[in-house]
C-alpha cells in the first residue's frame, strides 16, 4: 500500500469512528490527519519531479556519451598488436603518448587559478607559465599579462 493510501485508509478509520471534533482529542485528531494528507501529497510530487529529473539526467548523459564519442572519437589504436588497453612499444604516430606540453613537464610545480577578466573563465596555471608572462585565454583568446613588479617592490621595501 502506497503513502496516499495508507493517509485515505486512516482518514476512513477516523470518518467510522465518528470522532467528536467538537473535543479537544478530536482537533487534535483531525488536523493530523490534514497534515498527513498534505505531507503525502507533497511526498508524491516530489517523487514524480525526482523522477522526471533523473530520466532527464539519463538522457543528458547518454547525449554527452555521444558528443563525446564524436569529438573524441575511439582512442583504441588500430596498429596495435593486441586488443587490450596495453603498453606495448608501438612506433606508429597514433599512439604516441606525448600529448603533454613538454615545456611545462615539472609535475611538482606549484598550481595557481586565474580568472579572465573577459570571459570569465578559471585557469590553471604553472609557476613556469606566470613566469612566461602572459598566456592566451583558452576561453575566449585574450592575452592575459602577470606583472609582479609592484609586489616585488613591496617586498625590497618591506626589507
Amino acid at each position: 500500500m502506497e503513502l496516499m493510501e495508507k493517509v485515505a485508509y486512516l482518514k476512513g478509520l477516523m470518518d467510522g469512528l465518528e470522532l467528536d471534533t467538537t473535543t479537544k482529542e478530536g482537533k487534535i485528531l483531525v488536523a493530523i490527519a490534514d497534515v498527513l494528507k498534505e505531507m503525502s501529497d507533497t511526498i508524491y510530487d516530489i517523487s514524480d519531479e525526482v523522477t522526471e529529473t533523473v530520466e532527464l539526467v539519463e538522457a543528458i548523459d547518454e547525449d554527452l556519451g555521444d558528443l563525446e564519442e564524436d569529438f573524441y572519437g575511439d582512442d583504441d589504436c588500430d596498429c596495435c598488436c593486441c586488443d587490450d588497453d596495453c603498453d606495448c612499444d608501438c612506433d606508429c604516430d597514433c599512439c604516441d603518448d606525448d600529448d603533454e606540453d613538454d615545456d611545462y613537464e615539472d609535475e611538482d610545480e606549484d598550481m595557481y587559478e586565474c580568472t579572465c577578466p573577459t570571459c570569465g573563465d578559471t585557469i590553471c596555471l604553472c609557476q613556469s607559465i606566470i613566469d612566461d608572462g602572459s598566456i592566451d585565454c583558452p576561453g575566449c583568446g585574450e592575452k592575459l599579462e602577470f606583472d609582479f613588479s609592484d609586489i616585488e617592490e613591496e617586498e625590497e621595501t618591506e626589507e
